[in-house]
């Protein structure tokens, strides 16, 4: 989930959007999701919307690059799963991997990466684009390896912001990942919560309370939720990470850069120079 820019190389390998008749506007409201509610609508909505998704992001994601966000942090200069040289020969998970972009890079650093993803439809785009790793499509809360698989688990926007257990997940990575080993994921920064979704003027007054935890769904005419995403406050994350297991050694909030002049949902640099968008969580088990 990261947004265009001109740091991306544009892609020769992409394919047409497949048109679908147009199904009515759902209705947005807030309401209790399950987790298995919120899994079943994500995995539908990120099927009906990867070739949009794909061509529309695809320039800024390129093919190889590894972004932790809309602000545009790069891995290569960030360093969050260590330095690259050090890469090699790990074994790595990738979490909501869509294209499978990161993994691609991690294979040029001469890691073994895993890329896993809910949607069957993101990673036929992973399979179009190409790569020699393993493509695995799973629910994030029940992760099919055996335990101590993983030296490494990352997840740029995966899964995450979408499940209402994120401590079934992350009791999942801990089991997944060999004592020592480190998780890094990032999620959209929880103060957005309590703002309008616009990148504009608008977007800058509160407008719900940053308590407020009841999900954001989407649902169809008959009530069925269609997309979910969920809410967490900053403690809330911090208290999931180390109840499952891991010691939070870092929390990085990126800085809105000056050549990032696009706009992609509600981030832009209006909202990005003045309130944080993203928040990075590079944790350890122990």
């Amino acid at each position: 989930m990261t947004p265009p820019g001109p740091a991306g190389r544009k892609s020769t390998t992409r394919e047409p959007i497949i048109q679908e008749s147009e199904a009515p506007e759902p209705e947005a409201t807030r309401r209790d999701a399950g987790t298995t509610e919120s899994s079943r609508a994500n995995r539908g909505w990120w099927d009906r919307n990867a070739d949009e998704y794909q061509v529309e992001h695809g320039t800024f994601l390129g093919d190889d690059r590894f972004v932790w966000g809309p602000e545009g942090l790069d891995e290569v200069e960030a360093e969050l799963l260590g330095p690259p040289e050090e890469l090699k020969g790990r074994d790595v998970l990738e979490i909501g991997a869509g294209a499978a972009q990161c993994s691609r890079w991690l294979t040029a650093q001469g890691a073994r990466p895993v890329a896993l993803d809910i949607s069957h439809r993101q990673l036929q785009h992973a399979l179009r684009i190409g790569g020699s790793f393993p493509l695995v499509c799973a629910d994030a809360g029940a992760l099919p390896f055996a335990d101590g698989s993983f030296d490494l688990v990352c997840s740029a926007y995966g899964a995450l912001p979408f499940v209402a257990d994120p401590r079934q997940v992350l009791r999942e990575v801990r089991r997944v990942l060999r004592p020592g080993g480190r998780l890094v994921f990032s999620v959209t920064h929880p103060i957005r919560w309590a703002f309008p979704d616009e990148p504009g003027p608008e977007g800058l007054s509160v407008s719900a309370s940053y308590f407020d935890r009841t999900p954001y769904v989407e649902q169809d005419d008959e009530g069925r939720a269609v997309y979910v995403e969920h809410h967490r406050t900053l403690g809330d994350r911090v208290r999931d990470v180390v109840a499952s297991g891991f010691r939070l050694v870092d929390l990085v909030e990126p800085e809105w850069p000056v050549w990032n002049t696009s706009e992609w949902g509600g981030w832009s640099p209006l909202r990005g120079n003045l309130i944080p968008g993203t928040a990075i969580f590079v944790c350890e088990r122990d």
